[in-house]
């Protein structure tokens, strides 16, 4: 029997298309000047104009580096450069932990900090942005529980106060459209289906330094050998979430729903709220532990994943869910089921019925 791969969320399967256009991307540097980099930039910029056709942008708002992490730390770190000391950098307490540990980062730096609080299913508090706001990074979606954020209305608030906005898109992009009117939006490949890259969206007339110094590459935002394979990969899995999204969600949904269903009636406890990414499926369950279920998901042939990491031998609460008010219990037995494109009825129907068998047994005890 195959296995069910119900972590879409934590990195998307390679798309047929990605694996099929990056066969033939040369290998050259694509800033040499002989034939074969001539090829790779010329393979480079079909990347960027793609990518900047699916986001209805101009191509030199495109920067591609390795990976949603760097796109945020380079929105994040490359923004704060150009604003004045006194500016206040603003964001939530459930954002993704690359965001929030820039924002720690920049805070014992000496620049004054703002991680302000969600409430219940993770939404943020527009009303956090205050004049003396500078720069306020938002998700576009929750990452852990799959809460979509009100972020034009985040972009407005910032836009009256003068502030710069980074919208977090890593989580939610292959399922709805990046907002047009952010300031700078990264986005990861291996989320999209691209298995490799990230990009930065950085609007015309938006100024940042590079965390990379060297060569002008990336219109000078990221110097080094650019990868014209990663963006090529990037782009194309950019460009197929952005067709059939809605036929996709809508299947997406209601395999969500079903499994949501599933987990009421053994017992959890939903995390999260509408509006919710499509394909997300999460719960908590109280006196038990997260990585226990994984490993009985996984050897039942359920790959899965959960709101806990384990570290260092030691497990840490997702602080995610502790940020929407979940106790500590809570927040060790959280599970989270998301789906793919590839999903199928059939595989849901067979996760419900594990998910039966290894919740309806009694919680291991230490």
């Amino acid at each position: 029997m195959s296995r069910i791969y119900l972590d879409d969320a934590g990195s998307a399967p390679v798309l047929p298309e990605v694996v099929a256009a990056i066969r033939n991307v040369p290998a050259g540097n694509p800033s040499s000047p002989h034939t074969e980099g001539r090829a790779a930039r010329a393979a480079l910029d079909r990347a960027r104009d793609l990518a900047a056709e699916t986001l209805s942008t101009n191509r030199t708002d495109v920067t591609f580096v390795s990976s949603g992490t760097e796109a945020t730390n380079l929105a994040l770190f490359g923004a704060a450069a150009r604003l004045p000391k006194s500016g206040r950098i603003l964001t939530w307490a459930a954002e993704h932990q690359s965001v929030l540990a820039a924002v720690r980062r920049m805070q014992a730096m000496g620049r004054e900090v703002v991680v302000a609080g969600v409430d219940g299913v993770a939404t943020v508090d527009v009303d956090a942005i205050t004049p003396g706001t500078a720069l306020v990074s938002v998700g576009l979606a929750n990452n852990e529980v799959g809460t979509i954020q009100p972020v034009a209305d985040v972009i407005k608030r910032a836009h009256e106060v003068g502030a710069l906005v980074h919208v977090d898109a890593c989580a939610g992009t292959r399922w709805m459209r990046p907002p047009e009117n952010a300031d700078l939006v990264s986005i990861s490949g291996h989320k999209l289906g691209a298995g490799r890259g990230g990009l930065l969206l950085v609007r015309d007339g938006v100024r940042i330094d590079p965390l990379f110094f060297g060569g002008p590459q990336e219109w000078g935002r990221r110097a080094g050998q650019e990868d014209a394979a990663s963006a090529t990969a990037l782009a194309v899995a950019l460009s197929a979430a952005s067709t059939g999204r809605e036929s996709r969600a809508h299947l997406a949904r209601r395999q969500a729903d079903s499994l949501r269903d599933a987990l009421l009636e053994l017992g959890g406890t939903i995390t999260g709220g509408e509006p919710r990414l499509p394909n997300f499926a999460t719960c908590a369950f109280a006196g038990r532990r997260g990585e226990d279920m994984l490993l009985a998901l996984d050897l039942a042939g359920v790959a899965a994943s959960s709101g806990s990491a384990c570290a260092s031998g030691s497990l840490d609460p997702s602080h995610v869910l502790l940020a929407m008010g979940l106790s500590l219990e809570q927040a060790l037995g959280s599970l989270r089921l998301t789906t793919g494109y590839a999903t199928t009825d059939d595989e849901i129907s067979r996760a419900i019925d594990v998910l039966r068998t290894i919740l309806s047994r009694a919680p291991a005890r230490a």
